[in-house]
């Protein structure tokens, strides 16, 4: 496995926290799977898998993000990092920084796909998080490393579109199946975060499912999702505080391995 390229050499620190920040997110990156890059002259970006998740603290999420700032005439950079719950939502963050959208799609090699079209429609919106719609409260990852049992990721969001206003409260639910051949996504409305965590810890109803999403808002994400423009801080799907901080054949990692 090779290491990532960060496109540092002949570059230092902006800073001693730089420096301890990079050092903290890259200590344990030869256990990453690169699974999308993107490189300018002054900018890389990186979205990885981190098989090392699992054996972490429960509910861990598998993916990090990180983007390096070059400074072309101080032969300095600066870093940024974050750990997240899905593909989609780590790709927003990186979009959020400037990084085209079609410059970080996944590669085209083996792993779990989307199971439907609905599936695909919903990490769309998740991605583009159109018009900063989204708040990113909590997330959950479940991942039991067994060959009889898939990966779930719950990822808790508020919704701030007026159609949204009865139940603002969305739970995107990613099921992976056992096989990791395919995975799901469904999204879930609720009146609070209480009614949301209550209904994940109990199970005893179906998903209350979000009504169907409109045309306007489905053509919407799929153009932010197409367009090579640089998107806006506000539309970062942001969790605040978050931060990044026995090798296996049960990880998901969707690209290359």
């Amino acid at each position: 496995m090779t290491d990532p390229d960060y496109r540092i050499d002949g570059f230092e620190p902006a800073c001693d926290l730089v420096e301890e920040d990079f050092h903290a997110a890259t200590l344990s990156a030869d256990m990453y799977t690169e699974l999308a890059s993107h490189h300018t002259k002054g900018n890389t970006f990186l979205l990885f898998y981190d098989s090392t998740a699992p054996w972490d603290v429960p509910g861990t999420a598998e993916y990090v993000g990180m983007h390096v700032q070059r400074d072309l005439f101080e032969s300095t950079f600066t870093f940024e990092h974050i750990r997240q719950p899905t593909v989609p939502v780590t790709q927003n963050w990186l979009i959020s920084r400037g990084c085209p959208p079609q410059a970080i799609e996944l590669s085209t090699a083996p792993g779990p796909r989307p199971a439907d079209g609905l599936t695909s429609r919903l990490e769309d919106m998740l991605r583009a998080n159109p018009d900063g719609r989204y708040t990113l409260l909590d997330h959950y990852t479940h991942n039991p490393c067994r060959f009889d049992e898939g990966v779930e990721v719950s990822t808790l969001v508020h919704d701030d579109h007026p159609d949204s206003a009865a139940r603002p409260y969305r739970l995107f639910l990613e099921e992976t199946t056992p096989s990791l051949d395919t995975y799901t996504v469904r999204e879930g409305a609720f009146t609070s975060a209480e009614a949301a965590d209550a209904w994940l810890r109990d199970r005893d109803t179906p998903l209350p499912l979000a009504p169907a999403r409109s045309a306007v808002d489905r053509r919407a994400a799929a153009a932010l999702v197409r367009t090579t423009t640089h998107a806006t801080a506000s539309a970062q799907l942001n969790l605040p505080g978050a931060s990044a901080t026995p090798d296996t054949n049960l990880v998901r990692a969707r690209g290359r391995s």
